[in-house]
C-alpha cells in the first residue's frame, strides 16, 4: 500500500493550525485579527470597571433582555479568504431569546449578535481599526468602543464590506444613544 500524496498546507492554514493550538499563559487572551496573532495580558482594573459599568446598564435599561459573555470566542470574516478572524470581545451581546451561548462550540459563528464591546488597552489600534473592519465585515450591527486614552465612547453602526457607515462618538461625561433593539441612552458619567 502506497502513501496518499497530501496537499501542503498553505501559509493561512499553518497559522490557523498554530494559533489554534497556542497554550497562553493564564489570564491572557490569544486573537487571531486579520492575519495576526495578538496577545493581550490580563486586565486591569479600571478596564473591568468600564465593562462592568456598560453591562450593569444594558441589562437594567435594555428594551430587549439581552445575554453577554465576556469570553465568548468569535468566528468572523477576515479579508484572508481561507483563515475566519478568531476574536474574544471584551462583551458580547446577544438577546436573551436566542440563547446564542447555549451549546456553542469555544468560538461560536456571530449571528445574532446584536452588539460587541470592546475597552481599549495595551494594544489600542486593534481595538480602533483591525476589530472594527472585522465586526464590520461579520455584520455585526453595533460595536461600542470604550477608548481610554481618548476619554471616549464611540458606537459604530450600519456595517457594510469592511467598515461602519455610522459612528457617533462623545467624551466621557457624555450621554450615548444605543439603538434598538437595547432602546436606551448610555449614561458615562461614572466613566469620569
Amino acid at each position: 500500500m502506497t502513501a496518499m500524496a497530501h496537499e501542503p498546507l498553505t501559509q493561512e492554514e499553518v497559522l490557523l493550525e498554530g494559533f489554534l493550538a497556542l497554550d497562553t499563559p493564564e489570564g491572557f487572551r490569544a486573537e487571531l485579527v486579520e492575519g495576526e496573532i495578538v496577545v493581550t495580558p490580563p486586565p486591569d482594573g479600571d478596564h473591568e470597571d468600564y465593562i462592568s459599568l456598560i453591562v450593569e446598564q444594558v441589562i437594567k435599561r435594555s428594551r430587549t433582555d439581552m445575554q453577554f459573555s465576556g469570553n465568548k470566542g468569535l468566528k468572523l470574516r477576515s479579508p484572508l479568504d481561507i483563515l475566519k478572524d478568531h476574536v474574544i470581545p471584551d462583551a458580547t451581546f446577544v438577546p436573551r431569546e436566542l440563547r446564542l451561548f447555549r451549546n456553542a462550540d469555544s468560538w461560536m459563528p456571530c449571528d445574532g449578535v446584536a452588539m460587541v464591546l470592546e475597552v481599549t488597552s495595551t494594544k489600542p489600534a486593534t481595538d480602533r481599526e483591525a476589530k472594527r473592519r472585522s465586526y464590520a465585515r461579520s455584520g455585526i450591527p453595533l460595536y461600542l468602543l470604550i477608548d481610554r486614552d481618548k476619554s471616549s465612547v464611540t458606537l459604530f453602526s450600519e456595517p457594510e464590506e469592511d467598515d461602519h457607515q455610522q459612528n457617533c462618538r462623545v467624551l466621557f461625561g457624555e450621554g450615548l444613544s444605543i439603538p434598538e433593539p437595547f432602546g436606551f441612552e448610555l449614561d458615562t458619567a461614572d466613566f469620569l
